[in-house]
């Protein structure tokens, strides 16, 4: 067990903002985590698990407490059938990667959520999705270290509370579960259309006829990289507003104004909107103020991008910005994606 102190959090941000952690520690196993977590409770400190920080924007006041890395390994299969397998994969394991073994094994139903930044512990808390598909329709159950009754368990998919990036890790129960792995059932038929708009586009434009997972995730790959900048290269937390969700008769009036306004069912009288639509629209595409030192993708508005920024305040005034016009033109207030820690 290694304990660092006075670590920079913007190295572990991949905006790369934000102040210091009073103490930082790595866990590659259920064990070490565990000896982590307790060592924090004994000397009464906060601590919180992160991945690979694609979701966080840190405060610049930094962490007062322990920050823990999740490293913990593994992917493995560990049954199967003739039409589906059940695989294990590690917390820490990075996601894409994960991605990436699924498809080489043949199997389907995570190719779709190809490119995802983060690590594996991570997808779960914000039911990662994309391209039509979200972690919700493969997963099994998730392992969790439970950090009230320090114990292991297993949580199953309908005890998650998953909803649109969103589930009980991220709300009811923030905080309290650090998860170890996650168990996924993944199907050895082929992906089957009808496929998401976009991703239909791009297969029909190169004569994609063979919905194998391995080409599913190549098309997927391809669209993201031409939309979306290497957060290795550019500090950005991928897309950094959800999609706001309002009423069928609110969505009549805005396609009533605007009639390219995009937007999708979801439910209950409900209307899912492009907060990219709205970003874009409200004239924030391809943005740079020299004010904040933050920009807006050129590609993809959604994309919040830190050229120059020297704090976390920037970054949030530039936000503000963004929010106040969307209100003031459509009357939508959007919400922030990557969580906002401490």
């Amino acid at each position: 067990m290694n304990i660092r102190e006075d670590v920079s959090l913007a190295t572990h941000s991949t905006m790369r903002l934000g102040g210091k952690a009073r103490y930082l520690a790595e866990a590659g196993s259920d064990t070490e985590l565990q000896e982590i977590v307790n060592w924090a409770k004994e000397r009464q400190l906060k601590f919180i698990i992160i991945g690979q920080g694609s979701n966080i924007v840190w405060r610049d006041e930094g962490f007062d407490g322990l920050v823990i890395v999740n490293n913990i390994p593994g992917k493995e299969i560990v049954a199967e059938d003739e039409t589906s397998a059940t695989v294990i994969l590690g917390g820490g394991e990075n996601w894409d990667e994960a991605v990436a073994w699924a498809v080489s094994k043949d199997l389907s139903g995570i190719e779709f959520l190809s490119l995802i930044p983060g690590t594996v512990g991570a997808a779960p808390v914000q039911n990662i999705g994309a391209y039509g598909a979200e972690l919700a329709d493969t997963l099994k159950e998730v392992g969790v270290y439970d950090t009230q009754n320090d114990c292991f368990e297993s949580i199953l998919n309908e005890s998650c509370k998953f909803s649109y990036r969103s589930s009980r890790f991220k709300s009811s129960d923030k905080g309290r579960y650090m998860i170890t792995h996650v168990v996924l059932r993944l199907n050895k038929s082929r992906p089957a259309p009808p496929f998401y708009d976009a991703l239909q586009a791009y297969l029909d434009e190169h004569g994609v006829t063979d919905f194998t997972p391995a080409n599913i995730r190549e098309a997927v790959i391809a669209i993201r990289s031409s939309k979306l900048p290497d957060w290795r290269t550019v500090a950005n937390n991928g897309s950094f507003f959800t999609n706001p969700i309002i009423s069928q008769s609110r969505f009549d009036e805005l396609k009533s104004q605007h009639p390219d306004i995009k937007g999708w069912p979801a439910g209950k009288g409900k209307v899912k909107i492009a907060a990219g639509w709205l970003v874009e629209n409200a004239g924030f595409k391809g943005v740079h103020d020299e004010d904040t030192g933050m920009a807006t993708w050129e590609k993809q508005a959604l994309v919040l991008v830190n050229e120059h920024a020297r704090s976390t305040a920037d970054l949030l005034a530039f936000r503000q910005k963004i929010i106040f016009k969307v209100d003031e033109l459509f009357g939508v207030v959007l919400e922030q994606e990557p969580e906002l820690l401490p």
